[in-house]
């Protein structure tokens, strides 16, 4: 679908589905269909746990071999979760660690609090909010700026020319992280796209765009035709513009 619609190129979030973990069968995927794999998410979710070992620094390195063999340019972290005491003590020190150790960037996702009717949990070390800590390249996620309550031009500010990813999606300021396609939410997705144009932005642009509602393939085509035709509206021709 990616190599139909004209999406330049791919990021693969490493999941539960045994293909995403496969770097051979993710490189065949991609010389069968033309379509490169442009950047890597490393399994840091709760639901992929025990991909890759349960051990959080195996993952990363992982995420890094796999990345160097399929020629990704990225690789996307979440910060640690509060439980993880010991990988969060040494995230942002061994985030630098590893950024020194090859030409990958290690982009740190901003993320948001938990919440559930009127309590919220914060259950990401050190922060959710990345920016409050020192790394070399941000991955910067507008539908996690929604459900955070956060703007996402002044997160955008925060991370200046460190800013190495972006994660393309919108949303309503919804407890649930919604990645809905850019326009059908209140973040500022053209605003954004504007800004990297006259920054001179030199990362890929993501779109992270939740399908799962669509009632058919044709209507899962349709919302992914969408976001491109509004991401490239809104970007330099020069600009590359993946979908995971």
């Amino acid at each position: 679908m990616a190599g139909r619609l004209g999406y330049d190129g791919v990021e693969v979030m490493v999941w539960t589905d045994p293909v995403s973990q496969d770097i051979e069968a993710l490189r065949r995927l991609s010389d069968h269909h033309g379509v490169p794999i442009l950047a890597v998410h490393a399994p840091c979710l709760l639901i992929t746990q025990r991909v890759w070992s349960t051990d959080p620094w195996t993952k990363l390195r992982r995420a890094q071999s796999a990345a160097e063999k399929l020629g990704a340019s990225t690789v996307v972290v979440h910060p640690p979760f509060r439980w993880q005491r010991q990988y969060a003590r040494e995230f942002v020190e061994g985030i630098w660690r590893m950024a020194d150790e090859t030409d990958v960037r290690f982009a740190v996702e901003n993320m948001y609090p938990w919440r559930y009717r009127d309590r919220e949990m914060l259950a990401y070390a050190p922060e959710w909010d990345v920016t409050k800590d020192d790394y070399r390249h941000f991955t910067i996620d507008l539908s996690h700026t929604a459900t955070a309550r956060t703007s996402a031009l002044d997160m955008l500010d925060r991370m200046g020319d460190r800013l190495g990813h972006v994660h393309l999606a919108d949303g309503r300021g919804s407890a649930k992280d919604e990645h809905l396609v850019p326009g059908r939410g209140n973040q500022p997705c053209a605003e954004l796209l504007d800004r990297l144009t006259r920054t001179g932005f030199d990362g890929h642009v993501v779109l992270e765009v939740n399908t799962r509602r669509a009632m058919s393939s044709a209507e899962r085509e349709a919302d992914l035709a969408e976001a491109l035709e509004f991401t490239r509206r809104h970007l330099a021709a020069d600009v590359r513009v993946p979908r995971p």
